[in-house]
């Protein structure tokens, strides 16, 4: 029985260019919760990269992972989940948070 972590990772082509921007990061892994930081990627895609303890679901990932993306359409960033078992619902929220914040620091 595999009870590591599962990790998963989308390339998505972005629209938005994000610039150069601080990295931020908003939530804290706990049980049940998750952390979400965005960083400064080269080019021209939307890197998203997920750790969770919830292994098995990676449709449901796919879905919130695609809703993000045609929200938000960054371009040239890197999206780095960690999720200790947290619902889709909570996973979309911190997402949208961490938008909130670039979005907040942008001149």
């Amino acid at each position: 029985m595999d009870i590591g972590l599962e990790s998963m990772q989308w390339q998505l082509p972005g629209r938005q260019p994000a610039g150069d921007f601080a990295p931020v990061l908003v939530g804290v892994v706990g049980s049940g919760n998750l952390e979400v930081m965005l960083e400064p990627l080269p080019g021209a895609d939307c890197e998203v990269r997920v750790e969770t303890s919830a292994r098995g679901f990676r449709p449901i990932w796919d879905a919130v992972v695609a809703d993000f993306h045609r929200r938000h359409g960054l371009a040239g960033v890197r999206v780095s989940v960690n999720d200790m078992g947290a619902t889709p619902a909570v996973v979309s929220l911190r997402l949208d948070q961490a938008v909130a914040e670039w979005r907040s620091r942008q001149p």
